[in-house]
């Protein structure tokens, strides 16, 4: 199980870092929104058709809420918010703020879920937040719009409240059909407003924008989530959590091998903080289960 379990976690980690510079070649040719919505709604519906087999375990009339609830936080809010506001913010500092989510994410299983917040952990917490602003310190401009950093902020906010969520009610929905009507329902939300306010004939379909979009339907959204819930279920939110903050320097690496972005010193320490971070958030866990299993 810590074989599988760690397996699944880089394989998380690579998907969701290599999203941001395939996501960064696609949306220049596309509304963001109909962007977003397209990819949600391809990978619901692709996700539908493989667990087809399963769709007794839907209970649709117990759990249409749930699946509606799951949709608002984790499709529409943050998939919503997050393209709105790369329109206002730099794609460095709006990562800085979509990633003080684990931050979030730790507190609100301490609040909610009754998780440990040990003094060690904030540490290692706080660190890792660190460790990502200092990465992305290079990519960041003089001009800060404020609508931006309110809508980055909430968009940490909903994916934090999403999670926590999604792990409350993990025993009574099935986790792959919750991803997969989560998308759908939110992708269509997305897709409605979308061509409300955006025009369809704005998308050019080159083969950077089906690159994206393929990447996002198969493999950025659906299989990404059903990794990121499973193991959030499997063990402490927060501590699953601290690990995303692996996924910006992934995509500031990656960067550097395909799009020709330069190393520089901030990546390094950077990069250091986030290692610390991670030991530190994990320490006390390991702590307390030597102690268990000596006594």
């Amino acid at each position: 199980m810590f074989k599988k379990s760690t397996v699944a976690l880089i394989a998380l980690i690579l998907i969701w870092g290599a999203s941001w510079p395939i996501n960064k070649l696609a949306v220049p040719y596309s509304p963001p929104l109909l962007y977003a919505g397209q990819r949600a709604l391809l990978g619901g519906i692709l996700l539908t058709v493989i667990i087809w087999k399963t769709r007794e375990k839907v209970n649709w009339r117990e759990n249409w809420q749930k699946y509606c609830i799951g949709a608002f936080f984790n499709t529409i809010l943050f998939f919503g918010l997050q393209t709105a506001g790369l329109l206002y913010l730099p794609s460095g500092l709006f990562s800085v703020l979509v990633y003080f989510q684990p931050i979030l994410l730790g507190l609100f299983a301490w609040l909610l879920l009754g998780e440990s917040l040990s003094p060690v952990k904030i540490l290692g917490l706080f660190l890792g937040f660190v460790g990502v602003a200092v990465v992305s310190v290079d990519g960041l401009t003089v001009h800060v719009s404020a609508i931006g950093v309110t809508l980055g902020l909430l968009t940490a906010v909903s994916w934090a409240f999403g999670v926590i969520y999604v792990k409350k009610i993990s025993k009574e929905v099935d986790a792959y059909w919750m991803v997969a009507l989560q998308c759908i329902i939110g992708g269509f939300f997305l897709l409605g407003t979308g061509s409300v306010f955006e025009s369809w004939s704005a998308i050019e379909w080159n083969r950077n924008y089906l690159s994206g979009l393929g990447f996002g339907a198969t493999i950025g959204i659906p299989l990404a989530y059903i990794l990121y819930y499973k193991l959030v279920n499997a063990g402490e939110a927060s501590k699953v959590g601290s690990y995303t903050f692996l996924i910006p320097i992934v995509a500031v690496l990656l960067g550097v091998l395909f799009l020709g972005e330069t190393v520089t010193y901030s990546l390094v320490i950077g990069m250091l903080l986030v290692a610390i971070s991670i030991y530190f958030v994990n320490f006390q866990h390991k702590t307390k289960s030597k102690s268990i299993s000596n006594d």
